[in-house]
């Protein structure tokens, strides 16, 4: 299934919509039905997402909860361990199906391997809506998610500005394969080649998301390009990696530019602490709450849209405190 993808606004104006719109609710936050149906009793929306430990997901669990009390509807989530088991995310998957709830919300790891399993869930007259990433299969027939692409430009414009527009930078990314790790980097990088032909991107390595991987690849970065300006991290884990390498090797943002993405206590920790010098934020509450009530429109036979952007957001030590800023990030 082929995403319209809407444009994410990451300028104060859409900010301050967003906080008259209710703390963290997200742009989607209410699709086509709007809640205006009662659910029956015994409705339920399993959610199946990339991971459960990151605290991102956490978010997203809070959202999808908050929205299911809300409708009356009774919330399943859960995901494996670490965003590289996707045979665990697949079993998931398919014991959600087994269960015959009443519709299914979907992150996919890996967008390929579970067609096989939407294609039983469209069999068993299960809805999907899908969230974060989606599969390559036309049984879901929504995405609530960041426009990832535009995120990874937004994150590129303040590294541009913050190195001065030009030097040498890398990427330590969180996948090749999941869709947010290849629209993040390469809405990064898209916006380097197009707009700042002095900056120059030297390396590109992944690290899968986890906080060893990835402070390991830092190192190595740093070893092999002593003159590096700027690193761009593509998710949460990856940032963390990124900041304890610079602090294990007593770096901060004086010494080397680097962004991450999402938020977290460690990552905002490491930017109150000088070490990352700003990250870019989903809104992950609002990403729960648009996939439940898209879910809940389908299983209620409403039409929904294609794409629900939830939106992105750049922040720093400058606007942590700013209340349209803390509305988007999590801990």
């Amino acid at each position: 299934m082929k995403y319209g993808k809407k444009i994410a606004v990451a300028t104060v104006a859409a900010l301050t919509v967003l906080s008259l719109a209710g703390c963290a609710t997200g742009k989607g936050d209410t699709p086509a039905g709007g809640g205006d149906k009662p659910a029956a009793k015994d409705m339920t929306i399993d959610l199946v997402s990339k991971g459960f430990q990151h605290q991102f997901w956490q978010a997203v669990k809070k959202g999808a909860e908050e929205k299911g009390k809300e409708l009356g509807v009774k919330i399943n989530f859960e995901g494996p361990g670490s965003e590289t088991e996707i045979e665990k995310q697949l079993q998931m998957l398919q014991s959600s199906i087994d269960r015959k709830p009443s519709a299914i919300a979907y992150a996919a790891l890996d967008p390929e391997a579970c067609i096989p399993a939407l294609d039983a869930a469209a069999s068993a007259n299960i809805p999907v809506a899908y969230f974060d990433a989606p599969c390559n299969s036309e049984v879901g027939k929504t995405l609530a998610a960041t426009d990832s692409k535009v995120a990874g430009a937004l994150a590129a414009e303040h590294m541009a500005e913050l190195i001065g527009g030009k030097g040498d930078v890398a990427i330590v990314a969180h996948s090749q394969i999941n869709s947010t790790g290849v629209e993040r980097r390469d809405g990064f990088v898209e916006k380097i080649k197009a707009d700042y032909p002095d900056i120059k991107i030297v390396d590109i390595q992944y690290g899968d998301g986890d906080h060893l991987k990835s402070a390991d690849i830092t190192k190595s970065m740093l070893n092999a390009h002593p003159d590096l300006k700027g690193i761009y991290a593509t998710n949460e884990g990856s940032a963390v990696g990124v900041a304890n390498a610079l602090s294990e090797l007593g770096k901060t943002s004086k010494d080397i530019t680097a962004i991450g993405f999402d938020s977290g206590a460690a990552q905002i920790d490491a930017i109150k602490g000088g070490v990352l010098a700003g990250a870019i934020t989903q809104d992950p509450i609002g990403i729960g709450k648009t996939v439940v009530q898209a879910a809940y429109d389908l299983a209620n036979g409403k039409s929904v849209e294609k794409f629900y952007d939830t939106g992105s957001y750049w922040y720093d030590a400058t606007n942590l405190d700013d209340p349209k800023i803390s509305a988007v990030l999590y801990q």
